[in-house]
């Protein structure tokens, strides 16, 4: 291992104070050059306050002194952009055309399954007037951030959340805005947030398919979109609209998730289809994609939802689901 290579690792192991992900994770490492037995390393100040940038520098130096070959340490934090430092393999949009059928829970569960396979993961949450993910994920405190940068705020696990939620004085705190105002508040989501190096980031969308999801759509590099229904009839035929509106903005359509799907009672080894009959298939083939799940309704889940602890839930669902979005993105 070459002496850059060593300063890299450890400086992977410097973590940012409140986001609690490294240097190299966050993708703040700009250069790294060894001339004359001296280490001079650049630093992006993204999102930095000048504190947390005194904080790090010294932690910087004490771990990189270490080193035997590294010399004298000097550390200098440059100017960036977050737009311009994020790495995002891939984006994941969950839509539907009809609220209610439970894209958060999908997204959350999604973002969960990839990040239990080790994948660096992050939720950006555009439903800017019902945000829901930080309640069931428990995500709650401060935003931290400059004019450059706004840092997200991560989970019991790690996942990285970002929400109207978290910017509010309070949680019930109603946001009435018209739709120019919503585009703009997702695309600095999208820009003004430093994600760093995700392999991951899941977009919770609104329901519908008017300014937000078309935001999205047209901002946003989305690698594919995953369609959320449940089984009645008439939310079949409004969610054919997003699936509509998927193929016209030529985004891939990665599969379809049915929520609601079944009651199962295990006094009697019996799945109840409470909303009818399942149309898992059906609208599968009008997405022209795979079916990767069947969710039931497991009051399990709903509880862990409302006590903000989704991430202890551990249904087969997670990983089918997980599994079935890695093969598809690799």
């Amino acid at each position: 291992m070459s002496t850059e290579e060593k300063i890299r690792d450890s400086l992977d192991k410097v973590l940012i104070p409140g986001v609690m992900r490294s240097l190299v994770k966050m993708n703040l490492v700009r250069d790294i050059s060894i001339h004359d037995g001296k280490t001079s390393i650049k630093m992006a100040s993204t999102a930095l306050s000048p504190e947390i940038q005194q904080n790090l520098a010294e932690n910087i130096k004490k771990a990189v002194s270490k080193l035997d070959d590294a010399g004298e340490v000097e550390v200098e934090f440059v100017e960036g952009k977050a737009k311009d430092i994020n790495q995002v393999r891939s984006v994941v949009a969950v839509m539907s055309g009809k609220g209610g059928v439970g894209k958060s829970l999908v997204s959350c569960l999604l973002a969960i399954s990839l990040h239990r396979q080790g994948k660096d993961t992050g939720i950006l949450d555009a439903d800017i007037t019902g945000p829901s993910i930080p309640k069931m994920l428990g995500v709650k405190g401060r935003l931290m951030g400059t004019e450059s940068g706004i840092m997200p705020v991560p989970s019991r696990s790690g996942i990285e959340v970002m929400s109207i939620n978290l910017l509010l004085p309070d949680e019930d705190e109603a946001v009435i805005w018209r739709g120019p105002l919503i585009g703009r508040t997702i695309t600095q989501f999208w820009e003004d947030v430093l994600w760093g190096q995700l392999d991951c980031l899941v977009v919770d969308l609104p329901p519908g398919t008017a300014d937000a999801p078309l935001t999205v759509m047209q901002s946003l590099p989305v690698s594919g979109i995953i369609i959320v229904f449940t089984p009645q009839d008439l939310t079949n035929m409004v969610v054919r609209k997003a699936v509509k509106m998927a193929q016209r903005m030529e985004k891939p359509i990665l599969g379809v998730v049915e929520n609601m799907s079944y009651l199962y009672l295990p006094e009697i080894d019996k799945k109840m289809e409470i909303f009818g009959k399942s149309h898992g298939e059906e609208m599968a083939q009008a997405a022209n994609a795979p079916l990767l799940a069947q969710m039931p309704i497991d009051p399990e889940l709903a509880r862990l939802c409302d006590e903000g602890n989704i991430e202890r839930y551990d249904g087969d669902i997670i990983k089918k689901l997980g599994e079935a979005i890695s093969g598809i993105l690799t």
